[in-house]
């Protein structure tokens, strides 16, 4: 029988596609717009270029985390991006090991806290 320690901080489901800051900053900003944002809007939310967020974006798209909805909006080209709903569901649980990653590194921190003085992320300092 494994070890329950073995392995512990591995962290298996902080999935590659998302955790990266872009996408992750794309994947949040989606996240809490249910509707869905115009292509201009998330450039701004996530502080892109064109080319960058439309990489991106078939990236996600390409791992059925997010749909793209081409259309016009006042005879002006449009294009809606939201999170599908198979696309929430690895969000949510993608931040769910995050928190985990949290809590472990903030144990962590705690238990240092008497060895030595805490850095402003609560890890104790090298002496």
């Amino acid at each position: 029988m494994p070890d329950a320690t073995e392995a512990r901080f591995s962290y298996e489901g902080l999935d590659r596609v998302i955790h990266e800051r872009a996408r992750l900053s794309v994947l949040t900003s989606l996240a809490s717009h249910p509707r869905g944002l115009a292509f201009p809007d998330l450039k701004r939310l996530c502080g892109l270029t064109d080319g960058n967020l439309s990489r991106h974006l078939a990236v996600l798209q390409e791992a059925d985390l997010v749909a793209l909805e081409k259309g016009y909006d006042q005879n002006r080209p449009q294009t809606l991006c939201r999170l599908t709903p198979s696309g929430r569901a690895r969000f949510l649980e993608y931040l769910a090991v995050l928190e985990q990653v949290v809590r472990d590194a903030q144990a962590a921190g705690g238990k240092d806290a008497a060895a030595g003085s805490k850095s402003a992320a609560g890890f104790a300092e090298p002496a």
